[in-house]
């Protein structure tokens, strides 16, 4: 009588098996597929940034990634952001991607805004635009919207500048920042690393000097362009301090150069030195409004720590080895200009 039961039970029992393998498999192959959709390798190698302007959507975001072909499969990178909710969270940014990295890695990154930050390094820049023009390529701030800060001055003069001298502001060096960085808060940034660098030990240098930070990077800058050495930096800044103190032009070249906008120059000749310009040393006295270009670290505290000594005349050297010749009568500096002029025509330098 049990086996007959059995016999009758079989079919069903066998049923009910078939039936519940065939709903682990499924939910294994639906659980498979989710698992792949949101932990599969999913990022592709064509890009190694991706960069979300301020005020993007998430359907900028995803004509971006489309575009670019950053994903393998962007319909499920698609279906897995709307299942994160992604389109509620996108936050600008410049964010790292990785070969293989998954859709669910990738889609929480971007939601929790954790964005790679920008090694941001400048020095020796000499015109404002130029300098704004580079600052555009590194963050996302345009070169135009820098320039019209730059050049107001409602808004340097809240930083304690004028548009002659706010480019004393910027210390060339290396700074971490968000590439999504607007202009202002960039200047803000800027203004912050300067009081950082004007410590209490270097203003009471300034302060020994005679100067004010600004006119310290203004006459750091002409130290600047004129020293290829870096030995030779409070040398000349000594030399030039001495003419400021005693109302000597500083008839600085780099200043004439500046004044003619002019930076191919490579011999400064009489009708270079005619150019009607606040920036034209030979022609007016005292420190230029302002800084010729970015002053180094370096050159800020050769002028800060200058050498004393009684040089008012400098000449580059005759054997074009970038140093200089230093004295203090005409006479002598007469005699170096014309070793140095020999050369020039020498080599067929005529400008």
């Amino acid at each position: 009588m049990t086996e007959e039961k059995n016999k009758r039970l079989s079919p069903t029992i066998k049923f009910i098996i078939a039936f519940a393998l065939i709903i682990i498999i499924a939910l294994g192959i639906t659980g498979l597929n989710y698992y792949l959709r949101y932990m599969g390798k999913s990022v592709t190698d064509n890009e190694k940034y991706l960069y979300i302007k301020t005020g993007s959507t998430f359907d900028d975001v995803y004509a971006t990634i489309r575009e670019k072909d950053m994903v393998r499969d962007s319909i499920v990178f698609l279906w897995v952001a709307q299942n994160m909710d992604y389109p509620l969270a996108v936050k600008p940014g410049k964010y790292r991607l990785t070969d293989g990295m998954s859709n669910r890695v990738l889609i929480n990154m971007l939601k929790s805004g954790n964005q790679e930050e920008v090694s941001l390094s400048f020095r020796g820049y000499r015109l404002q635009q130029d300098f704004a023009a580079y600052i555009g390529t590194q963050l996302e701030a345009d070169s135009a919207s820098l320039l019209s800060l730059l050049d107001s001055t409602a808004f340097v003069s809240k930083y304690g500048f004028d548009k002659n001298n706010v480019y004393g502001m910027f210390i060339p060096n290396t700074y971490k920042m968000y590439w999504n960085i607007s202009a202002d808060t960039f200047f803000k940034r800027m203004y912050s690393e300067y009081q950082k660098f004007w410590t209490p030990e270097r203003l009471n240098k300034a302060k020994e000097v005679g100067l004010t930070p600004t006119q310290v990077s203004t006459l750091a800058a002409i130290v600047d362009a004129e020293a290829l050495h870096d030995q030779e930096m409070p040398t000349i800044a000594g030399l030039y301090l001495n003419r400021y103190r005693r109302g000597i032009k500083l008839q600085a070249d780099p200043t004439v150069i500046y004044a003619n906008n002019d930076f191919t120059i490579r011999r400064v000749l009489n009708r270079h030195l005619t150019k009607q310009s606040p920036y034209n040393t030979y022609m007016y006295a005292g420190l230029p409004p302002g800084p010729i270009m970015m002053p180094s670290i370096h050159a800020i505290d050769a002028v800060l720590n200058y050498q004393k000594h009684n040089f008012i005349y400098m000449c580059a050297k005759e054997d074009f080895s970038g140093y200089h010749n230093f004295s203090t009568t005409v006479a002598e500096h007469q005699a170096n200009a014309r070793r140095f002029q020999q050369a020039l025509d020498a080599h067929n330098i005529k400008k």
